[in-house]
C-alpha cells in the first residue's frame, strides 16, 4: 500500500533522512521517500503493509524535528 503525506518545515537533506527514520520506524512502514521542497511543502510517500494513519505520521514528524502535516 502507498500513501503520500504533504510536509512542511524541511529544509535540507538532514531533515529529509530524520523524517526517514522515525516515519520508516512505523509498525508495517516497508519504504519512506521524500520529494523534499526546501522552504516548501515536500511529499513523503509511505509503502506499507497496511493503512498508516496521519496521527502515526504525526507523532513521527514531531520526534524528527519540527515538521507538520499539511
Amino acid at each position: 500500500m502507498s500513501q503520500q503525506f504533504k510536509v512542511e518545515g524541511m529544509t535540507c537533506g538532514h531533515c529529509a533522512h530524520a523524517v526517514t527514520e522515525e516515519v520508516g520506524a512505523i509498525d508495517g512502514v516497508t519504504a519512506v521517500v521524500v520529494n523534499l521542497v526546501p522552504e516548501g511543502v515536500s511529499t513523503v510517500t509511505v509503502e506499507s503493509d497496511s493503512d498508516v494513519s496521519a496521527d502515526a505520521v504525526r507523532d513521527a514528524l514531531v520526534e524528527a524535528g519540527d515538521y507538520r502535516l499539511v
